[in-house]
């Protein structure tokens, strides 16, 4: 059943790409995402008190809470990142090239929480990471290129600029 919902996933995933590239046409990135934070806010905490759970918060042990608020952090961090990423580049190219966390997803697994690597994930990790350089190196498409902006719309700022215009 693991391979239905991590299918579900990256369908998601893949669409939550597309409309966010497709959302990102006329707001900064730090915006969008900033919107789209919220709303997985409301979504998980939803889901929390839907299932009945909110009285465990009180059980998570100091170690797990470490653990969950740096994994937070990072994801907050990252989603930023790819949200710069697409503001600036075709979602096509993007995409794949962020998708190679999944390569060190499974370099990590296998150092830190011990999973055993086999010949075919490591040969699934290195047809994924250089399926994904392939795509994001390869000629990109002279006149979606020359459509691109500088990465944010022609009115407003993001945090990434230095001389922010007035």
């Amino acid at each position: 059943m693991w391979v239905v919902f991590a299918l579900l996933a990256a369908i998601a995933a893949a669409s939550v790409v597309t409309l966010s590239k497709a959302g990102l046409k006329n707001v900064p990135p730090s915006l969008a995402f900033a919107i789209q934070a919220v709303l997985i806010l409301l979504v998980s905490w939803g889901t929390v008190v839907w299932e009945g759970l909110l009285p465990e918060i009180g059980k998570v042990d100091r170690r797990s809470w470490l653990f969950l608020i740096g994994a937070g952090v990072l994801a907050a961090a990252s989603s930023l990142l790819s949200f710069r990423a697409l503001s600036l580049g075709n979602a096509s190219r993007v995409s794949p090239l962020t998708n190679v966390s999944l390569v060190f997803a499974v370099v990590l697994a296998a150092l830190f929480l011990k999973e055993k690597l086999t010949w075919q994930i490591m040969v699934g990790a290195a047809l994924m990471a250089g399926g994904a350089i392939l795509i994001a190196v390869g000629e990109p498409d002279e006149k979606a290129e020359a459509q691109q902006k500088n990465g944010r719309p022609e009115t407003g700022t993001t945090i990434y600029e230095a001389n922010p215009n007035a």
